[in-house]
């Protein structure tokens, strides 16, 4: 092992530690996964932690209807390879049957109608703990959350609200109809996602790579073209060779102009990058505290 990189064996221990206590401490826990490199990684913790046995939880994919087609591939294709069992919460369900009210215009995305059916599927599953990939250096909001982050009866956060977390003790207690979410890789970064997949030999959905694609600029962010997304008369189509760096909704999920197209050269990239990887995040970027209002709300 390099020893360079030996402080990723640390944070691998630290996340199992908390995957192995969220298996010890809560009833019906459930991983969420968006086919992003952090659940990947998340995903593929909970496979160590538990070996030989299979992972103990459920997974659950929200489904916005307006993924990237890869996104969805990958998906399916790795749940086979873990053995897992997954369950989808549908955007499109939810409009289509009155609950939600999509957008409509240029800037319209179904990002924020997620919160709505996490919730729900969390009721419906009687899930009370939710696992999730989401990192402290990705987001200011998400700089507040604890290992475990308590949630009220209405799937409410509240950041002032939260345990302190000494000397590796987690409080899982709750009373009926709360839970928790819960973020294992909390202290990794970008970088150390990167070069533990690298080691691991993980395998990557290749939009992560650089690869040619029909783009458009808005607002200082690269946008894929897409069925999904209305655009201005000046907004003007070319092909680039583009790469994700954080994989979410199309609409709302910003590319870069890349050319890694393997894992050491995104590691050398992002080694070197001065902007976040949510930095073409459209909907990040609808108010000063767009990810922490949504978040109170129930997102994750």
């Amino acid at each position: 092992m390099n020893y360079r990189l030996s402080h990723l064996r640390e944070l691998e221990s630290e996340s199992i530690y908390v995957l192995r206590e969220v298996a010890a401490q809560f009833e019906n826990p459930v991983l969420l996964f968006s086919g992003g490199k952090d659940s990947i990684l998340v995903s593929y913790l909970a496979k160590k932690a538990f070996y030989p046995a299979r992972i103990p939880f459920t997974f659950l994919h929200v489904d916005t209807g307006h993924n990237f087609n890869e996104t969805i591939e990958y998906r399916d294709n790795w749940i086979k390879e873990l053995d897992a069992k997954l369950i989808v919460g549908s955007v499109q369900a939810c409009i289509d049957n009155g609950e939600l009210i999509e957008e409509k215009g240029f800037n319209a995305s179904r990002n924020h109608l997620q919160t709505h059916v996490l919730l729900k599927s969390l009721e419906e599953g009687k899930y009370d703990a939710a696992i999730g990939g989401a990192r402290r250096d990705e987001e200011k909001a998400r700089a507040k959350e604890r290992f475990f982050s308590h949630r009220d009866e209405f799937g409410q956060w509240d950041p002032k609200n939260q345990r302190p977390e000494l000397w590796n003790l987690f409080n899982g207690k709750k009373n009926y109809g709360e839970h928790f979410r819960v973020f294992p890789i909390s202290n990794w970064t970008e970088l150390d996602v990167w070069q533990f997949l690298a080691e691991e030999k993980v395998p990557l959905p290749n939009l992560y790579f650089a690869h040619k694609r029909k783009v458009f600029l808005r607002d200082g962010i690269l946008l894929a073209d897409s069925e999904y997304i209305p655009k201005k008369p000046e907004e003007f189509v070319a092909e680039k060779m583009v790469r994700c760096r954080t994989i979410g909704d199309v609409t709302c999920t910003g590319v870069w102009e890349s050319t890694a197209s393997n894992i050491e050269e995104i590691i050398a990239e992002v080694a070197t990058s001065r902007k976040t990887e949510r930095g073409g995040r459209a909907d990040d970027k609808r108010s000063e505290t767009a990810m922490e209002d949504r978040k109170k709300d129930g997102y994750f």
